[in-house]
């Protein structure tokens, strides 16, 4: 079921504990073991000083948060982070919305491409956005091996209208 009711705005500091419940939620959706889930505890916290300091997205669906993302820029680089959906709005649009406002600000901020260490389980949901696999991250969980496919974007810049 798809839902036409969602607003995207951006998150305030006060909604990290909310938005760090919803990381780990839908980190869970995927069936990952809780040692996993607890060895990835500060790589899923989105903290007040991370709102403050980056561009961090909500999707709304009436009063709830359905999902949220961040737009992290660093070197003239744009990253996606913290894209994260309530299990119960996977699959209904909340995250195509969340990466099509991310896409869209990058785009006109004139940054290349949106780049992404993606999980595993959510690589198709990049390539249905537009994203290719230009390489791997590689780390280790309780001595096995964990590669996340690492995806980029090209963006279309906007153009300007003649005579401005």
């Amino acid at each position: 079921m798809r839902d036409r009711n969602i607003s995207i705005r951006r998150a305030q500091p006060e909604e990290s504990d909310v938005l760090t419940e919803i990381a780990h939620a839908a980190k869970r959706h995927w069936g990952y073991p809780e040692n996993s889930i607890e060895h990835w505890k500060d790589d899923l916290t989105i903290t007040a000083a991370f709102i403050v300091n980056n561009e961090v997205y909500i999707a709304m669906i009436g009063d709830e948060i359905a999902g949220c993302c961040a737009l992290v820029i660093k070197d003239s680089r744009a990253e996606l982070e913290h894209m994260w959906v309530k299990p119960k709005h996977i699959g209904t649009g909340v995250g195509k919305a969340l990466f099509m406002q991310v896409a869209e600000r990058a785009a006109n901020l004139d940054l290349p491409a949106l780049e992404i260490s993606a999980d595993p389980n959510a690589e198709d949901f990049y390539q249905r956005m537009g994203a290719a696999h230009i390489g791997e991250v590689r780390s280790e969980i309780d001595g096995k091996p964990r590669v996340l496919p690492r995806m980029s974007v090209g963006l279309k810049h906007r153009k300007q209208p003649p005579g401005r």
